[in-house]
């Protein structure tokens, strides 16, 4: 069901999005789990999860701050990676009865909520995408620059040769 438009949510940050804060809390989870885990896995499976934990967090923040839709959902998909990364890394601690089974379970339906909110917010930006141009507007483009203003703007600032493909 789509809100009407002046109940949509405007969005400030990444933080501000709802699959950040549930991944947010997804990768504070991961890293309560890699605390428990035995010593012999600490500069193997603790730094693997850990270090996919911060990059579902990161590929987040990073797409949200692109400028094109394509760039965002590219930046989501690698943080759907990660995900699946640590869902496996959840599998590893079930072979090895490093956590207790309960926990595993619980751990990995948080997974699985934090995969629904990533594809559905990768479903949005591609709609977005389609309706749209595929580049995210900052503000209002009130008096957008013609092509003379462009060249004059940054005619001297390149290198001839590297913009030659452009003019053929």
């Amino acid at each position: 069901m789509e809100r009407p438009e002046s109940e949509a949510k405007h969005y400030q940050t990444f933080e501000d999005l709802e699959v950040y804060q549930v991944a947010r809390e997804f990768r504070k989870a991961m890293y309560r789990l890699a605390r428990q885990l035995p010593n012999e896995e600490k500069f193997a499976l603790t730094n693997q999860v850990r270090r996919a934990a911060v990059s579902l967090t990161n590929n987040i923040a990073e797409g949200h701050g692109r400028f094109h839709f394509l760039e965002q959902i590219k930046f989501m998909l690698q943080s759907r990676g990660s995900l699946d990364e640590l869902l496996d890394d959840l599998n590893v601690c079930e072979d090895e009865a490093y956590l207790p089974i309960d926990e595993i379970v619980s751990v990995k339906q948080e997974d699985w909520r934090v995969h629904k909110l990533i594809n559905g917010y990768v479903r949005f930006l591609r709609k977005r995408a389609s309706e749209h141009s595929p580049r995210v507007r900052e503000g209002s483009e009130d008096n957008p620059l013609d092509d003379d203003e462009l060249e004059d703007l940054f005619s001297g600032r390149f290198n001839p040769s590297s913009l030659q493909h452009f003019n053929e």
